[in-house]
């Protein structure tokens, strides 16, 4: 399995990568998830407070991406015109090549004080931002799976998009499948007790997988209370490559092969 790891490159789907502890010193941080065999990552954005840092931290660094996106767990933080200024913001990045997505954006009522009829406003506009310039969703769902779904089915991203850190059942993964979506595979899979996410993940078709950390967040088995970091996306990666039953090498090559695909990065 080692020699499978060190021959097989993969994409994180999804990292902080501007967030503590990888700020204090990003170029340490991002040779050793390169030397862990990371080849490449994306980096959604979370509000107008991270648009500009990190579009500038991936003009710095090769092989990083990004999404300019209002998340909506942050919503508090923004007021009515942020659609029009994300709105400008693609506009000007539209000869930015590492700008690959909209995102992170999606619903979470399971915030405190939730504003239900707001966070669909500005999701609904971001599909619609996502369809005008051909990018791909980066998707956030909390306690609201079929409000999603109803406005996915609604307005279609034609580009498709990927639901980040999935945890849900298979039915649910099969219905993001069949509107263009691919799943978000993180660390709850290195869990033994996440029974039923295992059991999802090992049954979907390896094409529809995307892998991603979250990190600094969703740490991985055995580093509880630690902040997660890039290079052990290899650990999902290994796990998933058992629970399928299949080779490392196989798992590395079709995520990086789809995540590629997804967000028009080349390898």
């Amino acid at each position: 399995m080692s020699a499978l790891i060190n021959d097989s490159v993969i994409i994180d789907s999804h990292c902080h990568f501007d967030f503590a502890p990888f700020s204090e010193n990003p170029a340490q941080a991002w040779a050793q998830a390169q030397q862990a065999g990371i080849k490449a990552m994306v980096i959604p954005t979370v509000g107008r407070s991270n648009w500009h840092t990190v579009a500038e931290l991936c003009r710095q660094f090769s092989d990083l991406y990004y999404g300019l996106g209002i998340h909506p767990f942050f919503s508090h933080q923004h007021s009515v015109d942020v659609v029009a200024e994300l709105a400008h913001q693609f506009t000007n990045a539209k000869d930015d090549y590492r700008c690959v997505a909209v995102g992170e954006c999606g619903l979470d009522f399971a915030v405190v004080d939730v504003n239900r009829d707001q966070q669909l406003h500005w999701l609904q506009a971001q599909l619609q931002l996502a369809n005008e310039h051909d990018l791909p969703v980066i998707l956030h769902c909390r306690k609201a799976f079929s409000e999603l779904v109803q406005l996915l089915r609604q307005q279609p991203p034609k580009m498709g998009g990927v639901y980040h850190g999935f945890s849900g059942s298979y039915q649910q993964a099969t219905q993001l499948i069949d509107l263009g979506i691919k799943i978000g595979v993180g660390g709850t899979i290195t869990y033994s007790r996440a029974q039923k996410t295992r059991a999802t993940i090992a049954k979907l078709p390896l094409s529809a997988l995307l892998l991603e950390t979250d990190a600094p967040d969703m740490p991985v088995s055995g580093y509880q209370g630690q902040p997660n970091r890039p290079e052990r996306l290899v650990n999902i990666a290994t796990v998933l490559a058992e629970i399928r039953g299949e080779e490392y090498a196989q798992v590395a090559q079709a995520t990086t092969l789809t995540t590629a695909e997804l967000f028009k990065i080349k390898l």
